[in-house]
């Protein structure tokens, strides 16, 4: 009961902080995963304790390293309002990342979604696809608050990470199809009037056969743009990125002009 309070507590203060949905339902998951295998209530755990929990995780890096940010927030949140005298996170072992590779959507892999889909699926991979928006980024479009038209076109404001926005021009079809929609979101649904990012995810996943998910249609976005403009700093602008670093594992290098670039030939 000790552990369920105090995640209660602390999902509750996110929601102040107005931390995404998802954010909120990421951290809530890991710390029931801490509380079910932790013999000891919240405010009693030792560095020891989490340090040979997290040694004992058979997880992918990727997800370790997502619980350990999680457990590490928990626990100064519990400093910060006096539940703990002393973070006791110090000496979790940090856990290295591969670096992971670029995987856009392919061609046919497109089409057998776009062929399964319905009209709002359809809007939603156009964002995706042709706009490099992410599923909470889809989730939130909101035409009539958020469209705007200069001299070029119409563009939208997006609604991204930590409360950032940035102004992404829209392809006309896009533009159309938004401005054709009624007032109020894109996507209605439960979570503060429009769907959740999860659910968006899911549906788009789900029309995307194999292992294909929504967020190669954002890896497909950076590839198209890169080998259009072959600035990496426009193509992050786009996509929201802090830095090119993060960009570049976006982007499918262009086998074909590597090839190019040994044999000392010229791109035709």
């Amino acid at each position: 009961m000790a552990w369920d309070h105090a995640i209660w507590e602390y999902v509750a203060y996110l929601l102040v902080e107005k931390s995404p949905e998802a954010t909120r339902t990421t951290r809530r998951q890991h710390l029931a995963l801490l509380a079910k295998d932790m013999m000891v209530g919240p405010w009693d755990v030792t560095e020891d304790d989490l340090r040979a929990w997290f040694l004992g995780l058979d997880v992918a890096a990727n997800t370790y390293r997502s619980r350990r940010t999680t457990v590490r927030a928990f626990y100064r949140w519990a400093f910060m309002t006096k539940r703990v005298q002393a973070v006791p996170t110090g000496t979790i072992p940090r856990g290295e990342v591969p670096r992971p590779k670029p995987r856009p959507t392919p061609d046919h892999v497109l089409r057998v979604a776009l062929a399964k889909a319905t009209p709002r699926e359809r809007l939603m991979i156009a964002l995706a696809k042709g706009h490099g928006l992410r599923r909470g980024e889809v989730a939130q479009v909101h035409p009539e608050r958020d469209m705007f038209e200069d001299l070029d076109g119409w563009s939208l404001t997006v609604h991204g990470k930590g409360g950032k926005t940035r102004d992404v021009p829209l392809q006309p079809s896009t533009a159309a199809a938004l401005r054709a929609l009624g007032p109020g979101y894109a996507f209605p649904g439960r979570i503060d009037g429009h769907l959740s990012a999860r659910h968006v995810g899911v549906l788009l996943t789900r029309l995307l056969p194999g292992e294909w998910t929504m967020h190669s249609l954002r890896h497909r976005a950076a590839t198209d743009w890169f080998e259009d403009c072959g600035d990496l700093l426009v193509v992050g602008e786009l996509l929201g990125h802090a830095g090119p670093n993060t960009t570049a594992m976006y982007v499918l290098t262009n086998r074909r002009k590597m090839r190019q670039v040994v044999e000392g030939r010229r791109s035709a």
